[in-house]
């Protein structure tokens, strides 16, 4: 890959004024929206853009108007990856140079619908940048359950109520289940630290081959959160632990943030109406499965 040391910084005094994602249709305080406009701001208008069925694609392709900026298209619900895969090997084909496709999928069209052909095009080291915004559910279907949902979630398919906590699995483990296909780069990001998510857009711009960015994305509809909290809920997920920053290069892992002390998980918690019917006993759960990856990942990543 190119030399971080000569790799252009990206920060909010020189990004470009230019806007890629705008006019889109989503609700107030979406997350995703977010993660999309940042990243376009990087990888510019030399930018092909894939998103499967989906929030970013449900709002950004509504007839006659068009929130993209760049060459997009909506894919099939599984085949994103595969077919960004097709869109580059097209624009390697045409011999055209400095053009990046970037996939926008959410959590279940990434780590359930759309994984199979993901893990494709990482075999195939296709030259794509495959970007998951995380707002933990289906959102755009009615917030049903998908496997990035975290324990306790109350959603349309685990309700809530005295025989259960809502949700009872934990999210699945996405960034190392992707950096066990060995891939390039991969990295995990949130809205709630953009300059930490505009560098590792950037990172990855600069990669020839696939790679992978899992960012975190508030969801003000599904979580029962304000939508002047977006930014806020999703910084303070990765103060409390439940979200880490970290990349898979070159065969290693790096922790991006370690902090000495966590914030509250049951303060975060306790924000979101689809938390809100959690006791001590569910809480006392989410920290400790908490204290266990956290325990793993210092171990073997520092």
């Amino acid at each position: 890959m190119t030399n971080p040391v000569d790799i252009p910084k990206v920060n909010a005094k020189n990004m470009t004024e230019k806007e890629f994602f705008y006019g889109h249709k989503a609700c107030a305080g979406c997350g995703g929206s977010v993660a999309v406009r940042l990243a376009l701001k990087v990888l510019g208008e030399r930018t092909y853009t894939a998103l499967p069925a989906g929030c970013m694609s449900a709002v950004g392709f509504i007839y006659p108007q068009m929130a993209f900026n760049t060459n997009a298209l909506i894919t099939t619900f599984p085949g994103a990856a595969s077919m960004a895969s097709g869109i580059a090997a097209g624009a390697k084909a045409l011999g055209q140079k400095d053009v990046k496709t970037v996939v926008f999928a959410g959590d279940g069209g990434t780590a359930d619908i759309g994984f199979q052909a993901l893990s494709g095009m990482i075999d195939r080291n296709d030259d794509v940048l495959y970007i998951c915004y995380d707002n933990e559910a289906y959102m755009n279907t009615g917030i049903q359950k998908s496997g990035l949902t975290p324990y306790g979630t109350k959603t349309t398919t685990t309700p809530a109520g005295e025989n259960l906590p809502g949700t009872i699995t934990h999210k699945k483990n996405l960034f190392e289940i992707i950096a066990a296909h060995d891939i390039a780069y991969a990295a995990t990001a949130s809205i709630g630290y953009p300059q930490d998510f505009l560098n590792k857009v950037n990172k990855a711009k600069h990669i020839k081959g696939a790679s992978f960015i899992h960012v975190y994305a508030s969801c003000p509809t599904g979580w029962g959160t304000p939508t002047e909290t977006s930014i806020e809920i999703a910084k303070e997920a990765v103060d409390c632990g439940l979200i880490f920053l970290a990349e898979y290069e070159d065969g290693e892992y790096k922790l991006n943030r370690n902090p000495k002390e966590f914030a509250s998980v049951k303060d975060y918690l306790k924000k979101q109406g689809r938390f809100k019917h959690m006791n001590d006993a569910d809480i006392q759960c989410v920290t400790e499965n908490r204290d266990k990856k956290w325990a793993r990942m210092r171990k073997n990543w520092l």
